[in-house]
């Protein structure tokens, strides 16, 4: 005998099917909110470990949620080079101001926004990528995932020009490397440029240049779509030591070099960040629509906002237009700009 379900009962089932959905709610909110806090936790992993200073020279690796810098074997770094500009004594550049308006160029080769102090030296800067739409796939040289990210120094005349056939002429560089597919390392490499004479034992020729690189630190291959968590950081101490250090979601590593090899902490005024090919000139080709923020924050003992120039020194390029810059100072002074397809 079928049996007619009636007001009440209907009001019973209404109230348990709205407490189920209520629950199923709150544990979603509850579990939305966990993965947001440790989130969180692992960016202010990330930021505290990039300003840790590695105990000694060498290559370290350090694994959240731990601070301690644990030394690893260094492998050796890529002998390929990651040449300056084209016409390497390198461009003058003009300041464009705060967000003057955009530059319609591919990246690279030169063109491409530095952070310039306008006082004192830099003794570190950090690159990083705050924003990122869009990208969901990298090529270079035919490679999915090959690219180097390069936090770059401003060409120098250093004493270590003193070695060169004509050192008025000669400028030296320094580079911090994140080189992915098929490397899998992060190192220094440093030039000579307009070196020409012999170049010094254990350096490369390149044309009138000289290079040579640091001990490399492994780094796993990183998929583009994990650009937003990945810092570089570089940073230079007269008489001391220059420091790589790579962070990106819940891994950090480092590698280091002597500050004497071209002596960046007497003449660093400029830094380049950014995403660029494997090397040799290549080039880091992005889908359409890919839009990326680059950040460049310095450190040179003031809170004045670095000047957004355009003075690119590598030669690598990528397929995305720049956009407009602009600095900012304060606790941590930086320029901000876009580049996008």
């Amino acid at each position: 005998m079928k049996r007619n379900m009636g007001v009440q009962g209907v009001i019973r089932i209404a109230i348990a099917a709205g407490l189920l959905s209520a629950a199923w709610l709150s544990l979603t909110v509850a579990a939305q909110a966990a993965d947001d806090a440790e989130a969180l936790a692992q960016q202010a992993w990330r930021e505290a470990i990039a300003q840790t200073e590695v105990p000694a020279a060498g290559c370290f690796h350090a694994s959240y949620p731990n601070m301690e810098w644990i030394q690893v074997e260094c492998v050796e770094a890529p002998h390929i080079p990651m040449r300056g500009l084209r016409q390497s004594t390198g461009p003058v550049g003009e300041a464009v101001g705060n967000g003057d308006g955009p530059i319609s160029e591919t990246v690279g080769d030169g063109n491409d926004y530095v952070a310039e102090v306008t006082s004192g030296l830099i003794s570190k800067t950090i690159g990083s990528f705050p924003k990122v739409k869009g990208v969901t796939s990298e090529t270079g040289e035919g490679l999915a995932n090959s690219y180097t990210l390069q936090l770059n120094s401003n060409f120098m005349n250093t004493q270590t020009c003193d070695g060169a056939s004509n050192p008025a002429q000669c400028l030296d560089w320094l580079q911090y490397v994140y080189a992915s597919t098929p490397y899998e390392v992060g190192f220094m490499q440093y030039w000579l440029i307009n070196w020409n004479n012999k170049c010094p034992t254990g350096w490369y020729s390149y044309a009138n240049d000289c290079y040579t690189n640091s001990n490399g630190v492994n780094i796993p291959q990183e998929d583009v779509s994990e650009l937003k968590t990945i810092k570089l950081s570089g940073s230079a101490v007269a008489g001391g030591l220059d420091t790589l250090i790579m962070t990106v979601g819940k891994e950090a590593y480092s590698t280091t070099g002597e500050d004497s090899v071209v002596y960046l902490a007497t003449a660093w005024t400029e830094s380049e960040y950014n995403i660029f090919g494997p090397g040799g000139g290549s080039e880091a080709i992005f889908n359409t629509g890919s839009s990326i923020t680059v950040k460049v924050a310095v450190t040179n003992g003031t809170k004045n906002a670095p000047a957004c120039v355009n003075n690119g020194t590598t030669g690598e390029t990528n397929n995305l237009n720049l956009g407009s810059c602009a600095g900012k100072g304060g606790a941590t002074p930086n320029i901000k700009f876009t580049e996008s397809n």
